[in-house]
């Protein structure tokens, strides 16, 4: 792969991610947005899986499970939550990832009204969110696991 395609593949992996929140955090969208949802944020994932590492992967697999959850596509949320774990436990990257991949998990199973499961994910997500150092980050990761625990 030559520098232009790599900053190619970054600068499209990087604004579709961030376009994708865009969408996530817009309160009114369209049907039609939905979808763009969708694509942009597999396409960001497929972006970050010709330049990204594991850590980039592991997010990507993360947001896309966030947006099937968003929409209500629980089998699919999961499939990808589960990708994100899988990718954190693998390569070790550490409890804020690991932490938010429990959340995905979490997120997934109760929109697929598995509850007792969604707990149980729960659980994990703050025993792993208390290891991270970090106060700030481990109280947004906190917060973020109460607001899923909430719908369980």
């Amino acid at each position: 792969m030559t520098d232009e395609q790599r900053e190619w593949h970054l600068k499209f992996a990087k604004t579709l991610f961030n376009s994708t929140w865009d969408l996530l955090d817009k309160p009114d969208r369209t049907k039609d947005e939905d979808l763009h949802m969708i694509r942009m944020a597999q396409a960001s994932r497929y972006h970050w899986g010709e330049v990204g590492e594991p850590l980039q992967f592991a997010r990507g697999d993360w947001q896309i499970a966030r947006v099937y959850a968003v929409l209500g596509f629980g089998v699919m949320a999961y499939k990808y939550a589960k990708s994100c774990l899988d990718l954190c436990e693998q390569h070790d990257l550490g409890n804020f990832d690991l932490a938010f991949a429990y959340e995905a998990l979490a997120r997934a199973s109760a929109v697929s009204g598995d509850l007792d499961k969604g707990r149980g994910f729960i659980t994990l997500g703050q025993a792993a969110a208390v290891e991270i150092e970090d106060e700030e980050m481990r109280a947004y990761v906190l917060d973020e696991l109460d607001k899923v625990e909430e719908r369980l």
